[in-house]
């Protein structure tokens, strides 16, 4: 089992030329402009991993999490650029960032070999007036049985660790929605294993994630490799 971890939305960087576009500063420090916590979480992560890589510039730039077709691939702020400004941003930015994590997990993939991939995503804890009942999501594809498995695996571990933590699957979001995962299960068809793991921004404090989270986390992904 070769583990590979990824963190799309890490920061909230927009490239200088384009900063004149962001009008609102302030959106960027929010859950709009990236996932508090979700680069802490990643970096504590990183002596898992065969593989890394990350991305630091905002969700409200381009949407590295979003297919190309999606009408949120672009924010408010970009949306109406030209489209010979967005193809720039497109082949500069979203290309190369999902292009050498699926050339690397293609080099991986071997016929004995599976390919676990972990996705660094948080959440906030209130949308629109409703909150958010969960800690940490584990987001999969239910009609593939092997992510269901790891998905499985991955609870049971963490409760075993610390019950305290409540975790749910595919929550709050489908794993089979649009997604970096979803369109690296339609390129890799077998021994590709993709879990999107959402954690709540309440453990968060000044974009670190809480300490004993972290720690049960790596535990549980230990166990997983094991």
């Amino acid at each position: 089992m070769k583990l590979v971890i990824t963190c799309e939305h890490g920061g909230n960087e927009i490239p200088e030329k384009h900063r004149v576009l962001f009008t609102d500063k302030e959106i960027l420090n929010t859950h709009k402009g990236y996932d508090l916590g979700a680069l802490d979480v990643f970096n504590f992560l990183k002596p898992l991993a065969t593989y890394l890589n990350f991305s630091k510039t905002s969700r409200l730039f381009i949407e590295l999490n979003r297919s190309l077709w999606h009408k949120n691939l672009f924010s408010e702020f970009t949306k109406n650029l030209a489209i010979s400004e967005k193809e720039d941003i497109i082949n500069t930015h979203y290309t190369v960032y999902r292009k050498e994590v699926k050339n690397k997990i293609k080099t991986l993939i071997t016929t004995n070999n599976t390919v676990v991939h972990l996705s660094i995503h948080s959440f906030t804890p209130i949308l629109q007036t409703k909150v958010r009942n969960c800690d940490i999501g584990f987001l999969y594809d239910s009609s593939k049985p092997h992510e269901k498995k790891i998905a499985i695996q991955l609870k049971a571990a963490l409760h075993s660790i610390n019950p305290k933590w409540h975790v749910r699957f595919n929550y709050p979001y489908l794993g089979k929605a649009d997604g970096f995962t979803t369109y690296l299960r339609k390129i890799f068809t077998k021994n590709y294993v993709g879990i999107e793991i959402e954690i709540n921004q309440k453990f968060s404090k000044n974009n670190i994630m809480n300490l004993q989270l972290k720690e049960d986390l790596y535990k549980a992904i230990c166990e997983l490799k094991e």
